[in-house]
């Protein structure tokens, strides 16, 4: 799964590297969790440019009656995007990136568990495949994301057997075509990231509240 994340790239940065236009302001993040808002990419209304915008994390379905649900979809399972009600109309017509420049994941040690940040080699950003919709209700307009997860490639098994969908390159440029609706074409497109290119380091258990939002989260510390 995918829970806690950063994004500490200035936003010029990620503008310039995902061709995207946007009139938010971005803070660095050292420990974003589940029901706040995100930086993400998507397609603009009319499909001739890009835009970085904040969602809600944890997907709405425009259908749903109370936005409570989102809570229990933080995550999609890529195995079954496609099937299940409340992701398979996103997958469609509302896919975006999630922006991160790295992840958490606690792997169990004995009866404690040890927090491990995973990040590129490179240091580049990282662009998770996510899916967003927009819920209308009880006076309110929310515009909601859920990112989605596939098996663990090598570096993560050791640490979670479920990873983030990271996507790259041409990629990038297919999964936010909104001219393309085939899963066919989409769902090659979920698997692991190359463990080669990653790597994971122990961090403090300071990550372990959502209220700890400052650098020495991703520090490394002794396992």
């Amino acid at each position: 799964m995918c829970g806690r994340y950063t994004l500490r790239t200035r936003l010029n940065q990620l503008l310039q590297i995902y061709g995207a236009q946007s009139e938010v302001e971005l803070t660095p993040r050292y420990n974003i969790a589940p029901t706040q808002d995100v930086a993400a990419i998507r397609a603009t209304a009319d499909a001739t440019s890009r835009e970085l915008v904040l969602l809600h994390w944890g997907l709405i379905p425009s259908w749903a009656k109370d936005p409570k649900i989102g809570n229990r979809m933080i995550n999609a399972r890529g195995e079954t995007v496609a099937e299940k009600p409340s992701f398979r109309a996103a997958l469609k017509r509302r896919r975006c990136l999630v922006l991160a420049d790295g992840f958490y994941e606690w792997r169990k040690e004995g009866k404690a568990k040890q927090p491990y940040y995973i990040h590129m080699k490179d240091e580049e950003p990282i662009a998770f495949a996510g899916l967003w919709e927009h819920w209308r209700g009880n006076g309110l307009t929310i515009e909601s994301c859920t990112i989605i997860t596939t098996s663990a490639n090598q570096l993560m098994s050791d640490l979670h057997d479920r990873m983030p969908v990271i996507l790259s390159g041409n990629d990038i440029d297919t999964w936010l075509d909104p001219q393309i609706e085939d899963a066919d074409t989409l769902l090659p497109m979920l698997d692991p990231y190359p463990d080669n290119e990653m790597e994971a380091y122990p961090v403090s258990t300071l990550v372990n509240s959502a209220k700890n939002e400052r650098s020495e989260c991703v520090e490394p510390v002794d396992a």
